[in-house]
């Protein structure tokens, strides 16, 4: 998923890099009903969105300097994890999206315990993958209880989703490589190195959903041609 983004995001808001969170939030409030696409004389859809992208980033501590330190290095941000890996998979892709969101919660939430929540904006931006197509990973994923989510759908990695991937990481090929490769960080996180843990022997992988007896019987024909 492609998302819109503007050249900076201080400059589409016409505030300061200096700003503060109340000018930021007021800016915000003034813009949003001038630009919402319900507004018959000024509204504009694609400029609501930017809108709304510039203040999900500034309005946030941690993304805001985040993004401060990427405009004064110059930085792009990295391609998203969707670029290498498969969520589109009717059955694997799932599974995928799974590891993805508890990797990108791990790694925030050990290099920056202070402040360990991810807004699903972020969620969504760091994947690559509409947010309509998360509802049922983050559902999953919260009655496990391995992520908690806050009122302001923020969502932290949970004691349970911490032992979950320490434990999993090895059998989970696509959370190992995540973690590993760093792909699920900003550039400006330097994940910790994870090691292994045998405490909970009793935490398993992802069960695999179960396919429909036509759905197996492609995937049986599929390893016999390959």
């Amino acid at each position: 998923m492609s998302q819109l983004k503007p050249a900076n995001y201080y400059e589409f808001l016409q505030i300061s890099p200096n700003a503060e969170p109340a000018t930021i939030h007021r800016v915000f409030q003034f813009l949003a009903v001038r630009l919402h696409p319900d507004n018959p004389d000024t509204g504009n859809a694609e400029q609501f969105i930017l809108l709304k992208q510039a203040y999900d980033v500034l309005s946030d501590p941690v993304l805001r300097a985040e993004y401060d330190v990427a405009c004064e290095e110059g930085l792009q941000e990295p391609d998203p994890i969707s670029a290498t890996v498969d969520f589109m998979d009717n059955l694997d892709g799932e599974l995928n999206r799974r590891s993805a969101v508890l990797a990108l919660l791990y790694i925030r939430r050990r290099s920056f315990p202070d402040a360990p929540e991810v807004s699903l904006f972020e969620i969504e931006t760091r994947m690559g993958f509409p947010r309509d197509y998360l509802e049922f990973t983050i559902w999953y994923l919260h009655k496990k209880g391995y992520i908690s989510r806050a009122d302001n759908a923020e969502f932290t990695l949970t004691a349970d989703g911490v032992d979950f991937v320490e434990t999993q990481r090895v059998s989970i090929s696509v959370l190992n490589k995540l973690l590993t490769s760093g792909s699920a960080t900003n550039p400006s996180e330097t994940p910790t190195p994870v090691e292994t843990r045998q405490a909970d022997r009793n935490v398993q992988p992802f069960p695999t959903p179960a396919l429909p007896p036509s759905d197996r019987r492609v995937r049986s024909d599929r390893r016999k041609r390959a």
